[in-house]
């Protein structure tokens, strides 16, 4: 029962019932540069199914019901089963349906990396945690194309766009999914501290029958139909392995877990730890050679986590955007308030340089075997993996902010948001292992460096403030290398930062362009918080339109 002074004014509610790909001015261009117009029509369809209050009640209650997990069935059975709420199941057949899954490797025409990066960009705007399952299955096909008698037997459940939810043996799915299992409690980034064994079923041997046992402390998501694991063979060598969740016998293998975590965030998403009691497996690659294998699904993983919160990063500039014009103080809709909207100008820069960034990695990932473009996939990947997501963790939390008391109570979205961001910092390895990644990709190919300055150079002749950061970088290059690795943050920040300043002043309007150049390149405040820059030389009214269109 509710008083008299229980009228409701000035309270909005989080913007549903919109079209993500329709008012994303910025993506749509993204996609005419990538000659992937072809795709917009797919992805209109699929923006305005996302942004519908259905799917986002579809992530609310996925998020509020999370995994639970079975050890045993009713008569003591070992099951070791997880179970999700239905609308999990929902949203993991809605993204299966739409081919984004294999999309990029069984379709031939121009600008396939870019569509598939734009629905997942799309989607992870809404529900984040399905974006794993979906992430290590699609990464994990160009491993197992080069294991030809696998692939046969995979190949049409890994392309194809039924969803099976079905636990059985992946021989009676019509699809299926994969999971990764890396991680150990004594090693953490340094697989090469990984104490799982496995032993040869006969002569062993690339493609051979091994069995593995062992201990995983972060296994992402049991569920999953197969798992790539890295474990030692008798050499002592880390090798990979595909591990079914079946036996091809039709019973369980033994996958025993321990545990499901109790996690930050992505909660509608299992993550779990877990024994290995000689589960069988097949060795993919070649012996001893398994950190490569794996690291190879990684680089295709690391590419969705920048995807991932530069998603995070539009849908909380497009929420703030909206909730500030509708709500009131003062006498005036907050969007109008003069510091509230350099605030809101920031976030849109930041959104958009991540988004420019995203799909010309995902151009590179398309164009890999060209020269020009392995610089993009093997140095700016991990320093993207490493800004953008970092940069997530701040920006997440100046939206919540901007909701004010509304943003930081849990039946929301936006303290979801705040909640998802720091995952893909520490997912696919942290930010000091994606420097160190940085600065080893340079000391063994320098050239790519070279052709990638170059680039930029080009994209950026005529602004000083661009040739001074790149003399800059050339600069840190000279130190010695114990003084270039401890400053590897700084150096990756700045390459990144130039990097999506050359971009945008190629393919973005010059409003936004300048604006970046101006406060990332040209302000020496920036960055200590959102906001933090002179607005006077900055159009704030053409950034904020085209954030998100009144």
């Amino acid at each position: 029962m509710t008083g008299p002074t229980h009228a409701v004014t000035n309270q909005f509610d989080e913007l549903v019932d919109y079209n993500l790909f329709a008012t994303d001015v910025a993506l749509r261009e993204a996609l005419t540069r990538a000659g992937a117009e072809w795709a917009a029509p797919q992805l209109d369809a699929f923006g305005a199914r996302l942004g519908s209050r259905e799917v986002a009640k579809l992530a609310d209650d996925a998020n509020r019901h999370t995994p639970e997990l079975n050890v045993f069935d009713r008569r003591g059975r070992r099951i070791d089963s997880v179970e999700f709420h239905p609308a999990w199941h929902e949203l993991m057949r809605i993204y299966r349906e739409e081919g984004l899954i294999s999309l990029a490797f069984r379709d031939p025409r121009p600008g396939r990396w870019t569509a598939t990066a734009a629905g997942f960009y799309l989607h992870t705007q809404i529900e984040h945690g399905t974006m794993c399952p979906a992430t290590m299955t699609q990464a994990s096909i160009p491993v197992l194309q080069k294991e030809p008698a696998l692939w046969e037997q995979l190949r049409d459940k890994l392309y194809s766009n039924v969803y099976d939810p079905r636990d059985v043996p992946v021989e009676q799915k019509a699809s299926m999914w994969l999971g990764m299992g890396m991680t150990e409690k004594q090693g953490g980034s340094d697989v090469r501290a990984n104490t799982t064994t496995a032993t040869p079923v006969g002569a062993g041997g690339r493609g051979g029958e091994y069995l593995l046992r062992g201990h995983k402390w972060f296994f992402s998501a049991p569920m999953c139909d197969a798992h790539l694991i890295v474990a030692r063979t008798d050499t002592g060598s880390p090798s990979c392995f595909y591990v079914p969740r079946w036996r091809p016998d039709g019973t369980k293998n033994p996958i025993e877990i321990q545990r499901l975590k109790d996690k930050v965030g992505n909660r509608s998403n299992s993550s779990s730890e877990i024994e290995i009691n000689d589960a069988w497996g097949i060795m993919l690659g070649e012996e001893g050679r398994g950190i490569p294998t794996i690291i190879e699904m990684a680089t295709y993983t690391r590419l969705n986590c920048v995807l991932g919160s530069s998603a995070m990063l539009r849908q909380g500039v497009v929420q703030a955007i909206a909730y500030t014009r509708q709500r009131h103080a003062f006498g005036r809709a907050l969007a109008e308030q003069p510091l509230m909207r350099t605030v809101l100008a920031d976030l849109a820069l930041e959104s958009e340089a991540a988004l420019v960034l995203s799909m010309r990695l995902a151009e590179a990932f398309e164009h890999g075997d060209v020269r020009g473009q392995q610089a993009w996939k093997r140095i700016v990947t991990p320093a993207a993996k490493f800004w953008v997501c970092k940069r997530a963790v701040e920006f997440t939390g100046e939206v919540m902010e901007a909701f004010g008391g509304n943003g930081y109570v849990e039946n929301g979205p936006i303290a979801r948001l705040f909640r998802e961001a720091p995952v893909n910092s520490i997912w696919e390895g942290s930010g000091n292992v994606m420097c160190l990644d940085v600065l080893r990709a340079i000391s063994r190919e320098p050239d790519l460096l070279v052709s990638l300055f170059d680039e930029l150079g080009e994209m950026g002749a005529g602004e000083p403030r661009i040739r001074a950061e790149l003399d800059a970088l050339r600069a840190m290059l000279g130190a010695e290398p114990a003084t270039l690795e401890a400053a590897g943050r700084l150096f990756t920040q700045r390459l990144v930062l130039v990097a999506q300043a050359c971009l945008l002043r190629r393919d973005s309007p010059a409003a936004v362009a300048d604006a970046f150049i101006a406060t990332r390149l040209g302000e020496p405040g920036w960055g200590r918080v959102m906001g933090s820059f002179d607005p006077r030389a900055i159009d704030v009214a053409t950034l904020l339109q085209r954030a998100y269109p009144a």
